[in-house]
């Protein structure tokens, strides 16, 4: 019987435990501190403005499989530097480029205008407007990792490149955003991954244009886009959010044109819809943070099954709730989350169970995190299960 997780681990990767602190004190040292609680240095000359910031997340991450021998990985998981700035009063733009992973990509890249009251008008890459959870920078999240309703790997789209119209209302207690782009699609039978236009790097992913928008309320005063609570303050948010896509067949490189079939494993997706409902509250250190997201997609190929599909199509639902508590206000924090998703292909419903702790320096700027993830029955297959250890180091500047 193998040993399981914490007896066997520790002296497993006790040595990159060391590299990462290793790593996180040479990172924290090395960036002046500023003002941490104003995230960004921000220089201005009459109408005209830029500000510098960015993210770092040092992060070292194990997976134990009930089958099979464990692995283990030290990477930045996010190296974000941005600017933004203006010289023309009621415009403004931004670019950011992530380097973590070892990979280079595009993140935000627009232009703004600002010059209608409660309304901004964007052109360019940003959140489109659908799952809360994913809107929510990883700057702010309680658990180290988004849940399946915030991971575009799952259905919610990715950052988008199109017309972006975001507003709010009734004293801000409404909030809104309706977005046109056009947005691909990486074909796996394994995932809906949706990908942004502008990191098309490969040369199979399918293309289309995509339609969505989101209403938010919030009863007691704008809740913004952040988990955990800090002020101890009542607020909570209900939100609701749709969206479609529809492949525009420019690029259907899994499809045969004669048959009309799959040729290999990947199949070319034809069209998705999606729907979320949302939910977020907050009071006296509690946080609580609930999502519910529907997808139906279909393949160009209507016969195939395998992965999430079956004779194709798949109608996949991403659940998560997730919450904390400030055992010492602004500074120490104990979070969980439960999360589950299912596929018409699936034989048992995909879930996830985390319990972590969170210690904040400077709030959200500056923390370090622990999250441990339980999985069962992975990818829709039975016994199929891994847990996972996530230790993470976060710098905003």
């Amino acid at each position: 019987m193998k040993k399981r997780l914490w007896v066997r681990v520790f002296k497993e990767w006790l040595s990159e435990v060391m590299a990462f602190g290793v790593a996180t004190g040479i990172a924290l040292i090395c960036i002046p501190a500023g003002n941490a609680e104003a995230a960004g240095v921000t220089y201005k000359d009459g109408d005209g403005w830029v500000k510098l910031g960015g993210r770092i997340q040092a992060q070292y991450h194990m997976t134990d499989p009930e089958e099979g021998d464990s692995s283990d990985e030290l990477l930045f998981r996010r190296l974000r530097p941005y600017v933004e700035g203006s010289v023309h009063k009621d415009w403004k733009g931004k670019f950011q480029i992530d380097f973590g992973k070892s990979e280079v990509a595009i993140k935000d890249a627009y232009l703004r205008y600002l010059g209608i009251e409660g309304m901004e008008i964007s052109v360019g890459n940003q959140n489109f407007p659908f799952s809360r959870e994913f809107i929510t920078s990883s700057k702010y999240q309680q658990l180290i990792e988004r849940t399946f309703v915030g991971d575009h790997n799952y259905g919610t789209p990715d950052r988008q490149t199109g017309i972006h119209l975001e507003g709010e209302g009734v004293g801000e207690k409404w909030t809104y955003g309706i977005s046109v782009a056009s947005a691909c699609i990486d074909p796996d039978a394994k995932k809906l991954d949706f990908d942004t236009a502008v990191n098309n790097d490969a040369d199979d992913w399918n293309e289309g244009f995509m339609l969505g928008g989101r209403a938010d309320f919030h009863p007691f005063g704008l809740l913004k886009f952040s988990q955990g609570d800090f002020s101890g303050e009542t607020l909570a948010t209900v939100g609701l959010a749709a969206f479609t896509w529809s492949n525009d067949d420019d690029n259907n490189t899994y499809t045969d044109e004669t048959t009309g079939l799959t040729v290999g494993s990947k199949p070319d997706v034809g069209n998705v819809t999606g729907f979320e409902i949302s939910g977020a509250f907050r009071v006296a250190g509690f946080s609580v943070d609930a999502q519910y997201n529907l997808f139906d997609a279909e393949t160009v190929d209507s016969t195939f099954t395998g992965g999430i599909y079956r004779n194709g199509e798949t109608e996949l639902t991403d659940f998560a709730i997730e919450g904390g508590y400030m055992v010492v206000p602004a500074k120490l924090e104990f979070v969980a989350g439960y999360q589950a998703m299912d596929a018409d292909n699936y034989d048992h419903a995909w879930s996830r169970t985390s319990i972590g702790v969170n210690y904040f320096f400077k709030k959200h700027d500056i923390k370090i995190q622990a999250t441990y993830r339980m999985g069962e029955n992975l990818n829709g297959k039975e016994d199929n299960d891994a847990n996972e250890v996530f230790l993470q180091a976060q710098y905003v500047f």
